[in-house]
C-alpha cells in the first residue's frame, strides 16, 4: 500500500529515512515551524497519513480530512488529538511512549540542582562582570541530600526520578491514584495524601497527564501549603500549575524557587510570556524551553518509532503504540 505522508515538522533525519525508503511518498515541512489549522489542513487533504507533533492541534476539523487513516503523534502524550472524534473516523492514533523516561528524568534532576544551587542567577552575575571575591553569604542555595523529594504522579518518569534521588541520598515520598508497591519496596519510598505531600517535601516535581483532573493542580491553596524553602518542578504539562500564583508565590518568596519545563499557554502555537506571566523577570525561577527529552538519542528514538508506526500501516500490520479508547490514563509526560 503506497500511502502519501506529511510530516508536519521537521524530526531527526532517521525517520525520514525510514518512511522513503518504505516506497512512501513523503512531504515535509522543511519551514521548521508550526502550520496554522488551515495550512494544516490544506497539506493534508490528499494524504493519508499524518506524522503530527505535539505543537499541532489535531482536532476534529483536521481529521475530517477525507483521506486521512493514520496519525502518528511524535510525542508521548496525546493531548493534542481529538481521540473521539479520530474514532468515530476510524482514524489510528499512535504515539512513542517508553523512549524518553530515562531523559526526562535526567532532565528533572538537572533542574532540581539548578534551582537548588542558584546555577542560572550565579552564572548571570559571573557574566555581567559583577563576581569580585569569594564571599560566606554569595548566592546560598540548599543541599538536596538527606532532604525529601515528593512526586507528584509516579509512573515510569516519575518512578525513574524516585530512583535517582534515592541514589542522591534523598528521601521519597509520593502521591498517584493507586500505589506502587515495587517502587516503594526498591527506593524506600512512602505513599503519602497529596495534602502530606505538598506540606512535608522539600522539592516536588510533577509527573502527571494533563486530564480535566489535573488542570491547576497546582494553585494558591497547594503553594500555600509548601514550605518556605520548597523547590517546584514540572516537567510535565504547563497547565497542571497555575502560573499567575506561582508568580506570586515566587515573587513573595513563599517558596525558595521554581523550574518549569513547560507553560500554562501550551500546548498552543506559541507562548508569549509577556502576556501570560511574569517568569521571564523572576530570578528564582528556571525556565527550559520543553527540552526535557531534547536528547540527540531521544529524538532519534523518536523519529524511528513515529515512522514506523506508519510503515506498520502502509504494510496492513496492526502499528505497535496504538493510542486505544477508552482510555487508560496513565502517569506520562
Amino acid at each position: 500500500m503506497t500511502l502519501k505522508v506529511f510530516v508536519a515538522r521537521r524530526i531527526p533525519q532517521v525517520g525520514i529515512r525510514i518512511l522513503k525508503d518504505g516506497g512512501l511518498d513523503v512531504e515535509v515541512n522543511d519551514s521548521d515551524t508550526v502550520l496554522t489549522k488551515k495550512e494544516l489542513i490544506d497539506k493534508i487533504k490528499d494524504k493519508e497519513a499524518l506524522l503530527s507533533l505535539l505543537t499541532d492541534k489535531v482536532d476534529q476539523e483536521v481529521l475530517s480530512s477525507p483521506k486521512l487513516k493514520i496519525v502518528a503523534n511524535y510525542a508521548v502524550g496525546y493531548d493534542n488529538i481529538d481521540l473521539n472524534a479520530a474514532a468515530q473516523r476510524k482514524i489510528i492514533v499512535t504515539h512513542t511512549p517508553d523512549v524518553l523516561t530515562e531523559t526526562v528524568a535526567e532532565h528533572t534532576i538537572a533542574l532540581l540542582f539548578a534551582v537548588a544551587r542558584r546555577i542560572v542567577e550565579s552564572d548571570k552575575f559571573t557574566r555581567q562582570g559583577k563576581y569580585e571575591a569569594w564571599g560566606p553569604l554569595l548566592f546560598l542555595g540548599q543541599d538536596a541530600i538527606g532532604k525529601t523529594l515528593g512526586i507528584l504522579g509516579l509512573g515510569r518518569i516519575g518512578s525513574a526520578v524516585a530512583k535517582r534521588a534515592t541514589a542522591l541520598g534523598m528521601k521519597v515520598i509520593y502521591f498517584n491514584r493507586s500505589r506502587n508497591l515495587d517502587v516503594e519496596k526498591e527506593y524506600n519510598a512512602r505513599y503519602v495524601e497529596k495534602e502530606t505531600l505538598l506540606k512535608e517535601a522539600d522539592f516536588i516535581s510533577i509527573h502527571l497527564p494533563l486530564t480535566p483532573e489535573t488542570r491547576y493542580y497546582i494553585g494558591e491553596k497547594e503553594l500555600s501549603l509548601m514550605k518556605t524553602n520548597a523547590i517546584l518542578v514540572n516537567t510535565a504539562r504547563g497547565p497542571i500549575v497555575e502560573e499567575n500564583t506561582l508568580v506570586e508565590a515566587l515573587k513573595n518568596k513563599r517558596i525558595f524557587g521554581a523550574a518549569l519545563d513547560v507553560f500554562e499557554c501550551e500546548p498552543e502555537i506559541s507562548c508569549d510570556f509577556d502576556s501570560v506571566t511574569q517568569l521571564k523577570d523572576l530570578d528564582n525561577v528556571i525556565l527550559t524551553p520543553h527540552t526535557a527529552s531534547a536528547s540527540v538519542e531521544t529524538r532519534k528514538k523518536m523519529a524511528v518509532m513515529a515512522a514506523q508506526s506508519i510503515i506498520d500501516f502502509a504494510n496492513n500490520k496492526n502499528p505497535e503504540h496504538i493510542v486505544r479508547l477508552p482510555l487508560q490514563i496513565s502517569c506520562i509526560l
